[in-house]
Protein backbone atom coordinates (compact mmCIF):
# COMPACT_ATOMS: atom_id res chain seq x y z
CA UNK A 1 0.00 0.00 0.00
CA UNK A 2 1.28 3.47 1.05
CA UNK A 3 5.16 3.93 1.39
CA UNK A 4 5.65 0.64 0.97
CA UNK A 5 3.94 -0.92 3.75
CA UNK A 6 2.32 -3.55 1.90
CA UNK A 7 -1.55 -5.31 2.13
CA UNK A 8 -0.22 -7.05 5.78
CA UNK A 9 -0.55 -4.07 7.68
CA UNK A 10 -3.65 -2.65 6.08
CA UNK A 11 -5.28 -6.46 6.81
CA UNK A 12 -3.84 -6.40 10.69
CA UNK A 13 -5.21 -3.01 11.40
CA UNK A 14 -8.55 -3.63 9.82
CA UNK A 15 -8.79 -7.10 12.09
CA UNK A 16 -7.51 -5.27 15.04
CA UNK A 17 -10.64 -3.07 14.34
CA UNK A 18 -13.03 -5.89 13.73
CA UNK A 19 -12.10 -8.20 16.82
CA UNK A 20 -11.24 -5.77 19.29
CA UNK A 21 -14.08 -3.32 18.85
CA UNK A 22 -16.96 -5.87 20.21
CA UNK A 23 -14.00 -7.97 22.17
CA UNK A 24 -14.52 -4.21 24.17
CA UNK A 25 -17.65 -4.48 25.59
CA UNK A 26 -17.80 -7.88 25.71
CA UNK A 27 -14.39 -8.03 28.22
CA UNK A 28 -14.39 -5.41 30.02
CA UNK A 29 -17.48 -3.13 29.64
CA UNK A 30 -19.82 -5.66 30.84
CA UNK A 31 -17.97 -6.77 33.27
CA UNK A 32 -16.79 -3.44 34.92
CA UNK A 33 -20.56 -2.44 34.92
CA UNK A 34 -21.66 -5.52 36.54
CA UNK A 35 -18.80 -4.40 39.31
CA UNK A 36 -20.23 -1.46 39.58
CA UNK A 37 -23.91 -2.68 39.84
CA UNK A 38 -23.31 -5.81 42.48
CA UNK A 39 -20.05 -4.52 43.70
CA UNK A 40 -18.68 -7.73 42.42
CA UNK A 41 -15.42 -8.33 43.67
CA UNK A 42 -15.01 -11.30 41.09
CA UNK A 43 -16.29 -9.18 38.28
CA UNK A 44 -13.69 -6.09 39.25
CA UNK A 45 -10.65 -8.82 38.74
CA UNK A 46 -12.26 -9.89 35.87
CA UNK A 47 -12.30 -6.23 34.63
CA UNK A 48 -8.96 -5.60 35.64
CA UNK A 49 -7.43 -8.26 33.98
CA UNK A 50 -8.94 -7.85 30.82
CA UNK A 51 -8.04 -4.05 30.72
CA UNK A 52 -4.47 -4.54 31.57
CA UNK A 53 -4.15 -6.90 28.62
CA UNK A 54 -6.04 -3.83 26.42
CA UNK A 55 -3.87 -1.72 28.48
CA UNK A 56 -0.48 -3.93 27.22
CA UNK A 57 -2.16 -3.79 23.62
CA UNK A 58 -2.97 0.03 23.44
CA UNK A 59 1.64 0.02 24.60
CA UNK A 60 2.27 -2.30 21.84
CA UNK A 61 -0.03 -0.06 19.47
CA UNK A 62 1.42 3.16 20.71
CA UNK A 63 5.09 1.99 20.18
CA UNK A 64 4.15 0.55 16.89
CA UNK A 65 6.57 -2.08 15.96
CA UNK A 66 7.07 -2.75 12.16
CA UNK A 67 4.85 -5.69 10.42
CA UNK A 68 2.36 -5.94 13.26
CA UNK A 69 -0.40 -3.67 11.60
CA UNK A 70 -0.05 -0.40 13.96
CA UNK A 71 1.24 2.95 13.27
CA UNK A 72 2.88 3.66 16.54
CA UNK A 73 6.08 5.88 17.37
CA UNK A 74 8.86 3.07 15.84
CA UNK A 75 6.80 2.61 12.39
CA UNK A 76 6.62 7.08 12.34
CA UNK A 77 9.90 7.82 12.85
CA UNK A 78 11.27 5.31 10.22
CA UNK A 79 8.90 6.86 7.94
CA UNK A 80 9.96 10.07 8.10
CA UNK A 81 13.12 8.99 5.89
CA UNK A 82 10.99 7.39 3.46
CA UNK A 83 7.96 9.79 3.04
CA UNK A 84 7.23 13.10 5.15
CA UNK A 85 3.93 13.14 3.84
CA UNK A 86 3.07 9.59 4.63
CA UNK A 87 4.77 9.73 7.78
CA UNK A 88 2.66 13.11 9.10
CA UNK A 89 -0.36 11.34 7.97
CA UNK A 90 0.99 8.09 10.33
CA UNK A 91 1.47 10.91 13.32
CA UNK A 92 -2.34 11.19 13.71
CA UNK A 93 -3.09 7.73 14.71
CA UNK A 94 0.54 7.16 16.64
CA UNK A 95 -0.38 9.84 18.82
CA UNK A 96 -4.23 8.62 19.39
CA UNK A 97 -2.47 5.38 20.14
CA UNK A 98 -0.61 6.91 23.06
CA UNK A 99 -3.41 8.77 24.44
CA UNK A 100 -5.42 5.37 24.30
CA UNK A 101 -2.66 3.83 26.11
CA UNK A 102 -2.47 6.70 28.45
CA UNK A 103 -5.81 7.44 29.05
CA UNK A 104 -6.30 3.53 29.61
CA UNK A 105 -3.72 3.24 32.25
CA UNK A 106 -4.95 6.63 33.77
CA UNK A 107 -8.45 4.42 33.94
CA UNK A 108 -7.20 1.34 35.14
CA UNK A 109 -5.26 3.76 38.28
CA UNK A 110 -8.63 5.13 38.92
CA UNK A 111 -11.13 2.17 39.20
CA UNK A 112 -8.54 0.47 41.01
CA UNK A 113 -7.95 2.94 43.91
CA UNK A 114 -11.62 3.06 43.95
CA UNK A 115 -11.80 -0.73 44.51
CA UNK A 116 -9.12 -0.50 47.21
CA UNK A 117 -10.77 2.17 48.73
CA UNK A 118 -13.89 0.23 49.23
CA UNK A 119 -12.27 -2.43 50.77
CA UNK A 120 -11.85 -5.07 47.62
CA UNK A 121 -8.98 -7.65 47.93
CA UNK A 122 -8.02 -10.75 46.17
CA UNK A 123 -9.04 -12.49 48.67
CA UNK A 124 -12.46 -11.42 48.62
CA UNK A 125 -12.77 -11.88 45.13
CA UNK A 126 -11.67 -15.72 45.58
CA UNK A 127 -14.25 -15.93 48.47
CA UNK A 128 -16.81 -14.22 46.20
CA UNK A 129 -16.19 -16.64 43.67
CA UNK A 130 -16.14 -20.19 46.12
CA UNK A 131 -19.31 -18.74 48.04
CA UNK A 132 -21.80 -17.09 45.31
CA UNK A 133 -21.26 -19.07 42.04
CA UNK A 134 -23.14 -22.19 43.34
CA UNK A 135 -25.37 -19.93 45.43
CA UNK A 136 -26.68 -18.21 42.86
CA UNK A 137 -29.82 -20.08 41.58
CA UNK A 138 -29.19 -19.76 37.61
CA UNK A 139 -26.10 -21.53 37.95
CA UNK A 140 -28.32 -24.58 40.60
CA UNK A 141 -30.60 -25.12 37.96
CA UNK A 142 -28.13 -25.29 34.70
CA UNK A 143 -26.14 -27.76 37.05
CA UNK A 144 -28.74 -30.04 37.99
CA UNK A 145 -30.21 -29.88 34.21
CA UNK A 146 -26.67 -31.09 33.28
CA UNK A 147 -26.28 -34.01 35.84
CA UNK A 148 -29.61 -34.85 35.45
CA UNK A 149 -29.78 -35.01 31.44
CA UNK A 150 -27.59 -38.06 31.17
CA UNK A 151 -29.19 -39.95 33.68
CA UNK A 152 -32.87 -39.51 32.34
CA UNK A 153 -31.62 -40.51 28.50
CA UNK A 154 -30.58 -43.53 30.44
CA UNK A 155 -33.42 -44.67 32.00
CA UNK A 156 -35.79 -43.41 29.89
CA UNK A 157 -34.99 -45.92 27.04
CA UNK A 158 -35.63 -49.50 27.70
CA UNK A 159 -32.31 -51.69 27.74
CA UNK A 160 -32.28 -54.81 26.15
CA UNK A 161 -29.87 -57.63 26.39
CA UNK A 162 -28.66 -59.43 23.72
CA UNK A 163 -30.42 -62.48 24.90
CA UNK A 164 -33.80 -60.84 25.34
CA UNK A 165 -33.77 -59.82 21.12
Amino acid sequence: MFGGGGVTNFGLSIIWVLVFTPCSYVCWFRSIYKAFKSDSSFNFMLFFFVFMAQVGISIIQSLGIPGWGVCGWLATISFFSYNIVIALIMLIPTIMFTAVASLSFIALTKIHNFYRGSGGSMSKAQEEWVTGTWKNPHVQAAAQQAAAGPMQDQFSSPQYNENQM
